[in-house]
């Protein structure tokens, strides 16, 4: 047998055998930079420092990455359940999502998020509790740790909307006092759209949690073996101090193509 009908017949088989997949399709937050963001050439693609670092941990085993934008996060969630896609190329832990995800270990960031409030609006802050008599503001399916999630939905009135964009319009049109959002997006979106000058952040309000691939329990390609190669893979990329270094680098690639958005011109914002 000749060493190209070898390899020809060994490559698809060899890979349903392990449990492989010769393709993974993944998506993720599109307004979450540097991690990723929506490619400028290509609006149905998602780019970004998470992006990358997947497309590396399954070229160890060979596999093609299709890093899709399908929409808001909230969307996003919803694909990788239903198993319409495979990963999310970036969550925090959460039990709602243990119910229907794989989290790929050891985390790739760590993500810091904080209260962001109006410049002329800041109001004193000691912790959690002070945020109970006032409305907030957040993206849709976003999540900041199990121990805020509980308290949020115990205590705090937060109003979900689709994008981070309109949480940052209902906070300067006075419809929320405060928007909670990872820090760095956050500030590179507000950064955006133009509003560094109007926004602040309220001192005491950092909250920090790990960001984890996480593979789709209806994904036809999650398998033992799938989650063995990926885990082993991001294991060998952690310990080369590869994601910090792919973080720093797509930092100035989000910065090099960093284009205003203008803000909606009617409140067209969903309550």
């Amino acid at each position: 047998m000749s060493v190209v009908l070898a390899l020809a017949l060994a490559t698809p088989a060899a890979m349903a055998a392990s449990g492989l997949c010769e393709r993974i399709v993944a998506t993720g937050n599109p307004q979450y930079p540097p991690i990723l963001w929506v490619d400028p050439e290509d609006d149905r693609r998602l780019i970004g420092a998470g992006a990358e670092l997947l497309k590396r941990v399954l070229a160890k085993s060979n596999i093609e990455l299709d890093m899709l934008n399908v929409g808001p996060w909230s969307r996003a969630q919803e694909e990788v359940r239903s198993g319409r896609v495979d990963m999310l190329a970036g969550a925090f832990l959460t039990r709602p999502r243990l119910a229907h995800m794989d989290y790929i270990y050891p985390a790739y960031a760590e993500v810091p998020s904080v209260i962001f409030v109006r410049a002329d609006g800041i109001f004193p802050y000691s912790g959690w509790e002070d945020l109970r008599n006032r409305v907030g503001s957040t993206v849709l399916n976003n999540s900041f740790g199990n121990s805020f999630d509980r308290y949020a939905e115990d205590n705090l009135k937060i109003q979900a909307v689709p994008s981070i964009q309109q949480s940052f319009e209902k906070l300067l049109r006075g419809r929320a006092d405060y928007v909670i959002y990872e820090r760095y997006q956050g500030l590179a979106l507000a950064q955006q759209m133009g509003l560094t000058d109007q926004i602040d952040i309220l001192d005491g309000s950092l909250m920090s949690e790990q960001l984890y691939f996480t593979l789709s329990h209806n994904s036809a390609c999650n398998s033992p073996e799938m989650r063995a190669a990926l885990a082993q893979a991001m294991l060998d990329l952690a310990r080369g101090d590869e994601p910090k270094q792919l973080l720093e680098e797509y930092r100035e690639v989000w910065a090099r193509q960093l284009a205003p958005i203008t803000p909606t011109s009617a409140p067209a914002i969903i309550e």
